[in-house]
């Protein structure tokens, strides 16, 4: 009896299997069709506002996700004493500290990439890309311990000109902490 219902679920996979793979197959059209009618291809006004929108609101997020992981993890333990040797809680304080400096720069990367869909923005960004490198191996520095006032400092004024360089475009970043998942990459 076992048998006979294995070889019937069997059927009956094979079958839906082989009625999903001719439906899919039905699906593809004439190409040749979709290769001379030109209207598809070309974008709209409406698409490329929207977009330019989108860009806008992208950065935004992005840029706020930055600052927020800066202040949070980088900027207010450091004031705090929490990176000094013998602190309580350093070690779990340096461990966020690293993930916040590579965070950061991912995030600000995002933020300079959408920033090239806004005219304005893109323009008002353009200077601090090279601030934005300088900010790669921090993270490193962060987690290892040896960071100091002035490589926080950088975090600080990197995404301070940032945010004025989002609000000059019309582009106002507000700090978002991100969760630790978020933080940790999940």
């Amino acid at each position: 009896m076992p048998s006979l219902i294995r070889a019937r679920r069997a059927l009956v996979a094979l079958f839906l299997s082989g009625a999903l793979l001719a439906t899919t197959a039905a699906c593809g059209g004439d190409s040749t069709q979709s290769m001379t009618t030109g209207a598809a291809a070309s974008p709209t006004a409406s698409a490329s506002f929207e977009k330019q929108k989108l860009a806008k609101t992208r950065f935004v997020a992005n840029a706020g996700l930055a600052a927020g992981a800066t202040y949070q993890w980088i900027v207010k333990p450091y004031r705090e004493g929490k990176f000094k040797k013998g602190a309580d809680g350093r070690t779990f304080a340096l461990v966020k500290a690293g993930l916040a400096g590579a965070f950061t720069y991912n995030r600000l990367k995002a933020a300079v990439n959408n920033a090239k869909g806004d005219p304005l923005l893109s323009k008002a960004v353009a200077p601090l890309t090279a601030g934005i490198e300088s900010l790669k191996d921090l993270g490193t520095k962060l987690r290892k311990g040896e960071a100091t006032a002035d490589d926080v400092g950088s975090f600080e004024n990197i995404i301070n000109s940032v945010k004025d360089a989002g609000k000059s475009a019309g582009a106002e970043v507000v700090d978002k902490v991100p969760s630790a998942s978020q933080l940790s990459g999940g």
